[in-house]
């Protein structure tokens, strides 16, 4: 089932066993905000259990490009298209959002972003492999980035 992430109202809804639920409710509110404001689309997420497809899409990317398996467990995905741009998500119990930006017809303009939940620790699977930048947010506190480049196709 899926469901409509709001941002005026953020809901802890699918989130529940995350250790830091309300900080990953937030994040998943903020990428719904900026998916509103920026292209007037309504973020949605399904249930991981229900979206392999997305799961074994963002799986293969992080283990081809960087050789990264996510020990966490996935608990919701979203995967839509705005313009020319393909979005796949991910939000993981500890708190770790993954998305997968990849745009049609522009091979430079392809990467994957990791997002932390404030509250959490730096996953061992990125630990000494990325550098972290923060960023604040009204809905989720203090977001830590980094992504990288996608250099094959999907």
């Amino acid at each position: 089932m899926s469901y409509i992430v709001d941002f005026n109202h953020v809901s802890t809804v699918g989130l529940e066993s995350s250790p830091v639920i309300e900080a990953l409710a937030g994040l998943r509110a903020n990428e719904a905000r900026y998916f509103m404001n920026k292209y007037k689309h309504e973020f949605t997420v399904v249930q991981a259990s229900d979206s392999q497809e997305t799961l074994d899409y963002v799986n293969r990317i992080l283990k081809e490009e960087r050789d990264i398996e996510f020990a966490a467990k996935p608990l919701e995905t979203s995967q839509f298209q705005v313009e020319n741009i393909k979005f796949a998500y991910v939000f993981y119990e500890d708190g770790l959002g993954v998305n997968v930006m990849y745009t049609v017809d522009d091979p430079k303009k392809r990467a994957v972003g990791f997002k932390l939940s404030e509250g959490m620790e730096v996953p061992k699977e990125l630990e000494e492999k990325f550098k972290f930048a923060r960023q604040k947010s009204k809905l989720a506190g203090t977001i830590r980035g980094s992504f990288f480049v996608i250099k094959r196709e999907y």
